[in-house]
């Protein structure tokens, strides 16, 4: 509550007062890795923000998401699906043996690198859940990770995430310290998933599941801390609180944020610990949450929430704003309301369009970083 007076008095003042330390201060800007990564992540735990992690399917939506990171002042996560890889690859490739969604998210990535230099805000590079049977597509990703880092002494990604939810909980920690294992040679960081993220999203249907597989308990939030943090501390935890993919109605789902404050007072019980705050938590399923629940998970320690549903429609909407308002000059290349001889191409040109559905998905994006006490934290 002390966060949200502050982030108030802030914009009555018009921005966070730059003697203050922010989040460049603790990471830089730039695509942010390693120690910077980790460091970013846990200031953003202190300061009680999270940061909006949006998936991104072609340069135009990368490139809103970084416009609107800067706009705010704040840092961003840029996070490809496998089906968003390969739709960044185009459609004309096929995915056999995930190659398309490996060439597209790689090919996602260095664009993000290469335009988030000009932004100056922190960017995380991530990718999204990757199911057991997407795991070479995660391998092909780290192929090149361990390349760029052979060249620059850093990953490609900030990060990978595992969703290994729908397997025992035993095989799931055991593959994700095997690929800890692997990814911390390189200070690439770890996301994993354990209980189930209800609903549908890019293709993974979790609907009509076991309403129980929807809440993790603290004993097996327990157990993947222990075995992660003897590999490393780069890691993340997607610890299910009874959350749905996709949009849905108030009070259609049960959110529950206060397991989350369970889930470490348990491990700082357990182990001894000093940090109230000891798991960095992710939040899965956002779009559509209420901003109570939104709040209350990040008291408890979420460092990151997923948004795609809502910065879908925010693009679509921005697209079909202006159809409605230009339809008359968008039925053909030749006559309007001004003229059957006026030209129409300055309103269809891509250019034009795709901007509008670009100020859509950063005016939906600004909100979740009010929601998320993430705006001028920089």
């Amino acid at each position: 509550r002390e966060r949200e007076k502050e982030r108030e008095r802030e914009k009555a003042g018009g921005g966070r007062r730059r003697d203050k330390m922010g989040a460049k201060d603790v990471c830089g800007t730039g695509v942010v890795t390693g120690e910077k990564l980790f460091a970013l992540l846990k200031y953003a735990q202190e300061k009680g923000f999270a940061i909006p992690s949006v998936n991104c399917t072609s340069s135009s939506t990368v490139n809103a998401a970084l416009e609107c990171a800067a706009k705010n002042k704040s840092p961003i996560m840029i996070q490809f699906s496998n089906g968003g890889g390969a739709f960044y690859a185009g459609k004309g490739i096929a995915n056999t043996d995930q190659a398309g969604a490996i060439a597209g998210s790689i090919a996602g990535a260095y664009h993000v690198r290469a335009m988030a230099k000009y932004y100056d805000v922190p960017v995380v590079l991530h990718s999204d859940h990757c199911a057991k049977k997407l795991l070479p597509w995660l391998d092909g990703m780290l192929e090149e990770d361990e390349k760029y880092f052979k060249a620059h002494g850093e990953p490609l990604f900030s990060s990978h995430m595992i969703d290994l939810s729908e397997e025992p909980l035993n095989e799931n920690i055991e593959i994700c310290v095997k690929y800890l294992e692997r990814m911390s040679k390189i200070n690439c960081l770890l996301e994993m998933e354990l209980g189930i993220t209800g609903g549908e999203e890019d293709g993974v249907n979790n609907e009509g599941v076991d309403q129980e597989k929807l809440y993790s308990q603290p004993e097996e939030v327990d157990q993947v801390y222990s075995a992660l943090s003897k590999v490393s501390k780069h890691f993340t935890v997607a610890a299910a609180f009874g959350n749905v993919h996709g949009v849905y109605k108030p009070g259609n789902v049960r959110l529950r944020p206060d397991y989350l404050g369970k889930h470490q007072a348990h491990i700082k019980k357990v182990h001894g610990l000093s940090d109230d705050k000891p798991v960095l938590l992710v939040f899965h399923g956002g779009s559509g949450s209420q901003l109570d629940e939104i709040r209350d998970a990040i008291s408890h320690g979420v460092v990151k929430m997923n948004i795609d549903t809502d910065t879908q429609w925010g693009y679509w909407s921005g697209l079909l704003a202006f159809y409605k308002e230009k339809e008359g000059y968008l039925q053909a290349q030749i006559g309007n309301p001004d003229g059957e001889d006026k030209p129409n191409k300055k309103f269809y040109d891509p250019r034009v369009w795709i901007r509008k559905a670009e100020e859509g998905f950063i005016a939906r994006l600004t909100q979740a970083y009010e929601d998320l006490l993430c705006a001028n934290v920089n």
